[in-house]
């Protein structure tokens, strides 16, 4: 089957060239689910959440060249959804915490925690667009595709993402915010 056949015919509910377009791009957007996945399960969940809104908005696509960042960016909006209702269900106990201050450098201090935990004080862009590259390994023309920005602008959001993560991390280490 040809891809814009598949598509067209994705378009009218044809199962079995919805197959087909799962099948073919099952490889390509396996490891965006797996990610953020905890388990097996939630890749499966998250893959075929995923699949529904993008044969549910094939119609939106304009250039079938460009199918792979349009479903990248569909599966990675699911999975975002998917985590955001998981959030609304999670509830934290209080626990008394007591910590022994030590005096260590960033990095034998810092964890990938802490810094996804700084992220919140950044633009909410240079965030994302910091997130896609650094954690998700999206090059900068594929995070334009997804953001609908130019490369330079990824480019300029994750220099500045990466300024101000080197000044809060300047800061909770002259404050001694982090200890074990």
């Amino acid at each position: 089957m040809e891809l814009n056949e598949a598509i067209q015919q994705c378009q009218l509910n044809n199962r079995s060239a919805q197959e087909w377009l799962y099948r073919k791009y099952f490889p390509t957007l396996l490891p965006l689910c797996k990610r953020f996945a905890r388990d097996e399960d939630d890749t499966i969940t998250f893959m075929n959440d995923g699949f529904m809104k993008i044969f549910k908005n094939l119609g939106k696509l304009n250039d079938s060249e460009k199918l792979v960042p349009w479903m990248k960016k569909i599966l990675y909006h699911a999975i975002c959804d998917h985590l955001r209702k998981e959030k609304k269900h999670m509830h934290f106990l209080p626990v008394e915490h007591h910590e022994k201050q030590v005096d260590v450098t960033a990095l034998d201090n810092l964890y990938e925690e802490d810094i996804l935990a700084l992220l919140e004080f950044l633009p909410k862009a240079s965030s994302e667009v910091f997130v896609l590259y650094a954690i998700h390994g999206y090059n900068h023309r594929e995070i334009g595709e997804l953001k609908s920005i130019s490369e330079g602008t990824s480019k300029w959001h994750l220099a500045e993402a990466r300024k101000k993560l080197k000044q809060l991390i300047k800061e909770k280490l002259k404050n001694n915010v982090y200890a074990v």
